[in-house]
């Protein structure tokens, strides 16, 4: 009875403890008698493992408290990242355990709790381990015939198989079984449990691959190819002189004027300087709090991650040596093209997907001068400003700068070794105090320096021989979640919703100043267009369908509402156009750019000549 009651009485236990600890509404244990197929399904993965152990060591409680060990463990991370990044743990985020030792420990250590009970708790549960280890008699016999080597290799197949992701088990974890929303990470686990969170997504999405349609981006291209071809037509009156083009991607940048309490504030004085004569506006991108990549990978490629669902981390999962993007076109054009980080190279992998992309050089943490200053926990933007300028020539091909700041990375709860006189004079809205107000105060400092730094490297610019532009925006939003809860938005909407902040100007040759929305995606085509070049015809079909698809891409996952709507037919067109553009099969299939008679000079004059023709696509 020993040999069956107890273990089963464990088992049971050991459902009812994963629930509680889950915290999700769907897998508490008071739901047991409800839907108990939802409890058991969050903790098979850890019942699997309890009896691979068991068959191993023959030691019940130390199987079962290993089993649990880890899955604390788990749902420890967990917990961090929804503190932090207010999204729980997706099955893309193991891809960062392969980053650890490529920078990302540093960088990534920042985050752990900074009180001591967590690790007592950690250390108490691996001594009553040990104990177990050491006391706890042997269930069964050592020698079994055989037994034990048919029970152990069937059930460590089992947990392999679904770690795997082999699709047998979908059957089990899908959202008719469970709760599934594949837009919300959040909702699915909330409903379901981590554990059948990342079960689902992983067999539902992991191993999914998207086989583009020709046809339907040919036809798309056909039913646009008058509008490409006049945005693409080159005048004879183009001035022949290209410009350099700085693009700085500054870390967790938005306007805090979209926070309540903030409307009237002034923390960005030099984005409203030189907004006044260039373009700017809102930035919608495909992340918040961090992924980083995510961003610039829609920037550097013109490819909306909408199309891509299993590019979670773009440069951590991309199989192929060339992409297309924004670098390529620059470099046909005879640009010199430079990457600058103040940071591990290795970190998300840049310093092979740069390569891919198309960068010449990559200048990293390592090739900046020994004095380069911190300035917080990170590489000062004052440090990344100088090298920008130390790699601006005043001879030689064009150039392309792509810097990527950090100092203003999270977490913000500590900056060591900053002005706190200056951190704390930072006022904050009515109701934000300890933490929150601490965060805050870093985060607002820190983004006044890369204001700072801006409007210094648009002054020296502005001074060149050269012109030059410039291009300034925000990655995302910082993960100030107890902020937002306690400030709110302008708006009324919540976290997530909320749009960045993009600039473009001449700092020599100031203009009317333009307001528009972009997504991240967008800004490539933008950019090209006012260096004067629009001779890509990829980057002429974003520009031309941008005003179309901005609804959707300016929110990640929303999809039209009826099925067979204009906007959705365009939408799985240009889906297909993006699968084909990174797989480099879409250059065959596109317009070439071909010289307007003199006379004409409609690429001079109007930036969009063919998009009212492009309107009326699928209608």
């Amino acid at each position: 009875m020993t040999h069956i009651g107890l273990p089963l009485l464990l088992a049971i236990a050991f459902v009812l403890l994963t629930g509680g600890l889950d915290g999700g509404n769907g897998v508490a244990p008071a739901r047991l008698f409800e839907q108990p197929h939802y409890l058991l399904a969050n903790a098979l993965p850890g019942l699997l493992l309890t009896a691979v152990l068991l068959v191993m060591s023959r030691r019940l409680l130390w199987s079962f408290g290993v089993a649990f060990l880890l899955q604390g463990l788990l749902y420890g991370i967990n917990t961090l990242k929804v503190n932090n990044l207010s999204t729980p743990l997706m099955p893309a985020d193991f891809r960062m355990v392969g980053q650890l030792r490529k920078g990302g420990l540093q960088l990534l250590s920042g985050y752990l709790p900074s009180s001591p009970w967590p690790y007592l708790v950690l250390l108490g549960g691996i001594a009553l381990v040990i104990v177990a280890w050491r006391y706890e008699p042997v269930l069964f016999a050592r020698r079994t015939h055989g037994k034990r080597l048919l029970a152990g290799g069937t059930l460590a197949m089992a947990l392999g198989s679904l770690l795997a992701g082999t699709p047998g088990w979908a059957h089990m974890y899908n959202g008719k079984q469970l709760w599934m929303e594949p837009w919300s990470a959040a909702g699915t686990a909330e409903h379901s449990g981590l554990v059948s969170s990342l079960l689902m997504f992983h067999l539902h999405y992991g191993h999914q691959r998207k086989k583009a349609d020709p046809q339907a981006a040919i036809a798309l291209l056909s039913q646009t190819d008058q509008a490409l071809r006049q945005y693409m037509a080159i005048s004879p009156e183009a001035a022949s002189e290209l410009p350099d083009i700085v693009v700085i991607q500054s870390e967790s940048l938005f306007d805090p004027r979209i926070l309540k309490g903030y409307e009237h504030s002034d923390f960005l004085p030099n984005v409203r300087r030189l907004a006044a004569a260039g373009s700017s506006g809102p930035l919608h991108v495909p992340t918040f709090g961090g992924g980083t990549i995510r961003t610039e990978f829609e920037v550097l490629t013109g490819l909306s991650l909408r199309y891509f669902d299993d590019l979670q981390f773009p440069y951590l999962q991309m199989n192929t040596k060339v992409v297309p993007g924004m670098v390529r076109t620059l470099r046909a054009h005879g640009y010199e093209t430079t990457a600058l980080h103040g940071n591990d190279p290795s970190f998300w992998n840049r310093h092979t997907a740069f390569k891919a992309i198309g960068f010449d050089h990559f200048i990293s943490q390592s090739a900046f001068p020994r004095d380069a200053a911190k300035d917080g926990q990170y590489m000062s933007d004052h440090a990344m400003t100088n090298e920008i300028l130390a790699q601006l020539k005043n001879a030689g091909p064009p150039q392309f700068l792509f810097a990527i700041s950090i100092e203003a990375h999270g977490p913000y709860d500590t900056s060591p070794g900053i002005d706190s006189a200056e951190r704390d004079a930072i006022p904050v809205p009515p109701g934000v105090v300890g933490k929150d107000k601490l965060e805050l105060q870093n985060y607002l400092y820190h983004i006044g320096h890369a204001d700072q730094e801006l409007g210094r490297l648009a002054d020296q610019l502005a001074k060149r021989e050269r012109p030059t532009l410039l291009l300034f925006y925000g990655d995302h939003l910082p993960a100030l979640a107890g902020v937002y809860s306690t400030a709110g938005f302008v708006d009324g909407k919540d976290m997530l919703s909320q749009a960045g902040t993009w600039l473009l100007v001449d700092p020599r040759n100031p203009r009317q100043p333009e307001h528009t929305d972009l997504a991240s995606w967008m800004l490539p085509g933008k950019l090209l267009e006012h260096a004067g070049i629009h001779d890509d015809a990829y980057f002429a079909l974003t520009q031309v369908l941008a005003p179309q698809l901005a609804g959707l891409t300016h929110a990640p996952g929303a999809s039209p509402q009826t099925q067979d709507s204009p906007e959705r037919h365009l939408d799985n067109a240009m889906a297909n156009v993006a699968l084909l553009r990174l797989k480099g099969r879409l250059d065959p299939l596109l317009p070439k750019a071909e010289p307007l008679p003199r006379e004409s000079g409609i690429a001079n004059h109007d930036p969009h000549p063919g998009a009212a023709a492009a309107a009326g696509v699928h209608q």
